[in-house]
């Protein structure tokens, strides 16, 4: 069977020409406001009522292709050992040079990766338990695509919290990595989790430029290296995110790295879920009690008034993939 990969290419990927957070009103914002440290408006320290400093000893959990459930041709090697933890693994046998894998879940949203390593590759099953549909598709020419594997698989997952604990294609760090050697320094004077999201989210959002000729120039496909952005201190959204995430799950906090619409533009944030409290979501500030959709990006670049106009009741951003 055959398929053309220009529509999903720029229903997900990362693309020259409307990157995120680079097209429509959203940038049109960015270049009202000043661009530099300090220059938002910290939102009120959140205090912890405890009095006992957590364990910021990192947790980063290793993703493993067991074999004890797996599907492999010439051309696919796919892992489902691990599905009840929320994530397969896969890597690509063949001899393309631009290969494709589509995910597509009980949530109905398709989700298509790029897959060109014959190492294995962690993909989440961000959607919770259910019916999930996996092909895969080898480049025949210009946007054409040939089917060269494809089924169904029944998640039934036991920890669901797992998908956003566990490293992915898009979230990628282990126990070497510089995010979270820096996460574990952030953290140390934590009472809880709320307050090590504060440490971690307040260096984000004051250490990290918004990179404008990245934006204008990264081409489809591009994945983020958490470390690369931690050395240089610039990024584009998905590189805020990224980075963020990656500090968060390796400190045993379960962490979305979302994509969606923020106004006309594409774009990715954050958000996270704290025990007795659930998902955080909502405004982008923090006031001592609720946190919001956590953008990095835009708290890193913007006013405190701009943040608010913006978001309001988060209204204005809508999420389609979770990562």
């Amino acid at each position: 069977m055959l398929h053309t990969f220009n529509s999903i290419r720029y229903r997900i990927l990362f693309y020259r020409g409307s990157l995120i957070c680079k097209i429509s009103y959203f940038l049109l914002l960015f270049c009202m406001i000043p661009f530099c440290q300090g220059c938002h408006k910290a939102p009120e320290p959140y205090v912890s009522p405890s009095t006992t400093i957590r364990d910021n000893t990192p947790e980063c959990l290793v993703p493993s292709a067991d074999g004890t459930h797996n599907y492999v041709n010439a051309y696919i090697a796919l892992d489902t050992s691990h599905m009840d933890d929320g994530y397969i693994m896969a890597a690509y046998l063949g001899t393309s040079s631009k290969v494709k894998l589509q995910l597509s879940g009980p949530d109905y949203m398709t989700y298509t990766y790029d897959l060109a390593s014959s190492t294995y590759e962690v993909f989440p099953l961000s959607a919770g338990s259910g019916s999930y549909t996996i092909g895969v598709f080898e480049n025949i020419k210009d946007d054409l695509y040939a089917t060269v594997f494809s089924t169904t698989i029944e998640a039934d997952i036991a920890a669901p919290m797992n998908a956003f604990l566990y490293p992915n294609q898009y979230v990628k760090f282990d126990s070497s990595s510089q995010v979270v050697s820096k996460a574990q320094e952030l953290v140390a004077q934590a009472h809880d989790d709320l307050e090590a999201i504060n440490f971690i989210y307040s260096y984000v959002v004051s250490n990290i430029t918004y990179d404008y000729d990245k934006a204008e120039n990264v081409q489809s496909g591009y994945i983020p290296n958490v470390d690369e952005i931690l050395d240089l201190k610039t990024g584009i959204c998905l590189d805020y995110a990224a980075v963020m995430a990656s500090m968060l799950r390796s400190q045993r906090i379960p962490t979305r790295l979302e994509v969606g619409y923020a106004g006309d533009a594409y774009h990715a944030w954050i958000s996270t879920y704290v025990e007795n409290q659930g998902w955080i979501n909502g405004m982008i500030q923090f006031d001592g009690q609720n946190w919001s959709i956590m953008d990095p990006t835009f708290a890193a670049n913007a006013g405190e008034k701009e943040i608010e106009n913006f978001i309001g009741s988060g209204g204005n951003y809508v999420t389609k993939y979770v990562y």
